[in-house]
């Protein structure tokens, strides 16, 4: 009988601990040989746990006294970048952005061309927060071409002006804006789903994950994304290739009235593709377009220097100081060598963008519009200029001065 008994123990002992182990989905999948992937991976169970670092390695071996297992040091192809984690742990689960690097698929590719295994692992290590064993999970990589076999995800983005400029147009109000178009790598095949949105001069600017695609962000994180005044929308067909050209929006849905500083968005949904599905718990996530890296955005600024009260040299003020003149108010700065253009920024006290406006290089002083000067008496306001180059970089930028 006593046998019986801690056999029965020893089971449920055993089936707690298989329930408490970490597992992934999916848990196999394949890459393109020739250069980067994607593919969104849920790891699921993660009770006590503190997600570590993640390896690519060609062979894998026991982890213990841990669970699971680990790379074979001798193996080990590379570790995930950290510009490329987009990670996040939501409970008890785990939401990690696989970005294969070209660099990590030549290593597993003439690996596999030496005689060895063509499979090669991804282990994401896991560390107890309550002193037990850390756990590793692999995933299973197999190499292919660039077929409908592997996960549909987006390697690289580049938004584009006519001809393939990437200076930041200035533009007069109303003035048309070269044509855009969005070159776009992938992996797999699929449809490229989402929409073109416009930040206008003032509006709070995205943050980095408002700039993720779609299918990047966690299930429970889809639809929070800041949205933007909506363009137009895209819904394109993408075969086996890897390379597409799309093109941008129509130059009259551009807004092009207000002065200011303009951002146009490239915003990815995730639409149901082959190969790019996640079990989010016991509900399929869908994961095509995923894409390690927020997408990038066009800046055009649109100004009209007959609007500037360009006023005579500052002589001994330093790169910016504020005035205090009664009405109106006025800014002043003093100009600095090769700039192109000057972009000025207000702000209030809880550091909530008010204002922006951006300015021809001739222009030495600004008038604010009178709403500004309504805004002071209820709050502390405060802006700084910034002088850019003709290719956008930022050649100076002051502190932030009160408005008064």
């Amino acid at each position: 009988m006593n046998r019986i008994f801690w056999t029965a123990i020893f089971n449920l002992a055993f089936s707690i601990a298989l329930s408490a182990q970490v597992t992934v989905s999916p848990d196999n999948l394949t890459a393109y040989s020739q250069g980067a992937t994607s593919a969104y991976l849920t790891f699921n169970n993660v009770v006590d746990l503190r997600p570590a670092e993640a390896v690519w390695c060609g062979e894998i071996i026991p982890a213990a006294p841990d669970i699971g297992f680990r790379c074979d040091p001798a193996t080990v192809f590379g570790v995930l970048p950290a510009r490329y984690d987009q990670s996040r742990l939501t409970g008890t689960r785990y939401t990690d952005i696989m970005s294969i690097t070209p660099t990590v698929a030549r290593r597993a590719y003439t690996d596999a061309a030496s005689g060895n295994d063509s499979r090669f692992f991804y282990v994401r290590r896991f560390v107890s927060t309550v002193g037990g064993p850390d756990q590793f999970v692999a995933v299973t990589i197999r190499l292919s071409g660039n077929g409908a076999g592997v996960p549909f995800s987006l390697t690289g983005v580049k938004l584009l002006w006519q001809n393939g400029e990437r200076l930041v147009p200035f533009i007069k109000p109303n003035e048309p804006l070269p044509k855009i178009t969005a070159e776009i790598r992938y992996t797999g095949t699929g449809r490229l789903m989402g929409r073109w949105e416009l930040v206008r001069p003032g509006e709070e600017l995205p943050q980095k994950r408002d700039l993720l695609s779609e299918a990047a962000l966690p299930f429970e994180e889809r639809g929070t994304q800041k949205r933007y005044t909506l363009i137009s929308r895209f819904n394109v067909n993408l075969p086996p290739g890897g390379k597409y050209v799309l093109p941008g929006p129509e130059n009259w849905r551009i807004d092009k009235t207000v002065e200011g500083l303009y951002l146009l968005l490239f915003r990815v949904e995730a639409p149901d593709a082959p190969n790019s599905v996640s079990n989010a718990g016991a509900n399929p996530t869908p994961t095509g377009a995923v894409a390690g890296f927020p997408m990038p955005v066009l800046r055009y600024y649109v100004g009209n220097s007959s609007n500037a009260n360009i006023g005579p040299d500052a002589k001994t003020d330093p790169f910016a100081e504020n005035e205090n003149l009664n009405s109106p108010l006025i800014l002043r700065w003093k100009t600095v060598p090769n700039a192109k253009i000057y972009r000025l920024e207000i702000e209030d006290d809880e550091r909530k963008k008010i204002f922006s406006a951006v300015l021809l290089a001739s222009t030495r002083q600004y008038q604010l519009p009178s709403f500004i000067r309504q805004l002071t008496a209820s709050k502390r306001l405060r802006w700084k200029i910034a002088a850019i180059d003709e290719s956008g970089k930022t050649l100076e930028e002051t502190n932030f001065f009160e408005v008064k």
